[in-house]
């Protein structure tokens, strides 16, 4: 039998407990966008964030791609990974790009998870999720090749989809619970619904993101639930659940909560340790004829991997000029050559890429 959700919100019984994860989650992000704002570069860690996010909400969906092959593929690089894979976690960085980009000219909308969609979905799976359209059949949640009579959840369906759409996207305009309940609430509402034939569960991460940053939460993408998620996967589905089985919202809130707090603490770390490690490197060339390593330096925070054509072609510096300062860099220890190709060599600050790629903590 579907599942047909009752409008938001439902009841909440404001505890103790509830108070205590609203206000650790308020103070920790909060100080997370403090950092966010007084950041001198934003972009230069905004940009490996987004992909270790588009990487961890992929492989929550099943994909396999790494976050190391995808800053691989990205600094020219062949990986020999399976490219679909590789294009679902590509597709989810352009995604949030687009969705960050796009709330300058369109608020948070139906519309806009549509348009979010479309670019997720386009060209995988051989388009059958019909990309940036809500779908008009029935779908449904359950193990290996199960049908509908054995489904383990189905969600509302279509003739009443637009109905429970509606009624979500007039909350979230008209909310006035604490912003990180409201898109708690959303985010597992959205997921109850299951608006589109596929890619339901990364848009519903996404938009968490664009929410924070539509609200005025974050002033950038520096948040990210999906490492926790991720880590505590079995968790999150049950969770879900209890929430369409029993009402279990306080559960979900609070663990929903206990995820942004996590998380936001995480990111402050990461941060940290990223500036402190490009800020002890930078102390090793301090000479005029050293531009071109400080320069590459920071490159190496945008992405830790990098080949001599490439860092000439983006920084617009001749071959020859570009080949020495990473030889210099390799010298000191932060650059390391990751494989033995007499051409289009690549190199990795695997530092900077343990830092990113360490999974989160439950």
């Amino acid at each position: 039998m579907a599942y047909l959700p009752n409008p938001l919100p439902p009841p909440i019984e404001w505890h103790e407990r509830l108070v205590r994860h609203v206000s650790d989650a308020d103070r920790l992000i909060g100080q997370l966008s403090t950092i966010g704002t007084s950041l001198p570069n934003p972009h230069l860690l905004i940009r490996p964030f987004v992909r270790r996010e588009a990487v961890l909400s992929s492989r929550i969906e099943g994909t396999q791609t790494s976050l190391s092959e995808l800053f691989a593929e990205e600094a020219g690089s062949e990986t020999g990974q399976n490219r679909s894979d590789l294009k679902e976690v590509e597709n989810y960085v352009k995604a949030l790009e687009y969705g960050i980009k796009r709330l300058k000219t369109l608020p948070i909308s139906l519309r806009l998870i549509c348009e979010i969609h479309e670019r997720l979905m386009k060209g995988v799976r051989d388009d059958m999720a019909t990309p940036g359209h809500f779908r008009k059949s029935q779908n449904w949640i359950g193990v290996g090749g199960c049908t509908l009579q054995n489904a383990t959840y189905i969600p509302p369906p279509p003739n009443l989809l637009m109905d429970c759409l509606g009624a979500m996207e007039k909350f979230f305009h008209e909310s006035t619970l604490p912003p990180l309940v409201t898109i708690g609430l959303i985010h597992s509402q959205f997921e109850a619904i299951h608006p589109f034939l596929d890619g339901n569960g990364r848009v519903g991460r996404l938009f968490i993101i664009l929410y924070l940053v539509d609200r005025g939460i974050l002033p950038s993408p520096l948040l990210y639930l999906s490492a926790f998620f991720e880590a505590t996967r079995d968790e999150y589905y049950a969770r879900l659940q209890a929430v369409t089985d029993k009402g279990d919202w306080q559960g979900w809130i609070e663990y929903f909560l206990n995820g942004v707090a996590r998380q936001a603490e995480d990111a402050l770390g990461r941060i940290k340790r990223l500036q402190d490690t490009v800020a002890q490197w930078k102390k090793s060339f301090t000479a005029k004829s050293d531009k071109t390593c400080l320069l590459l330096i920071d490159a190496c925070l945008e992405n830790p991997f990098m080949t001599v054509g490439g860092a000439a072609k983006k920084h617009k510096i001749g071959f020859p000029t570009a080949q020495r300062a990473i030889d210099k860099l390799e010298n000191a220890g932060i650059l390391k050559q990751t494989s033995d190709a007499k051409r289009n060599r690549l190199y990795c600050a695997r530092r900077l890429l343990d830092i990113l790629d360490e999974p989160a903590k439950k």
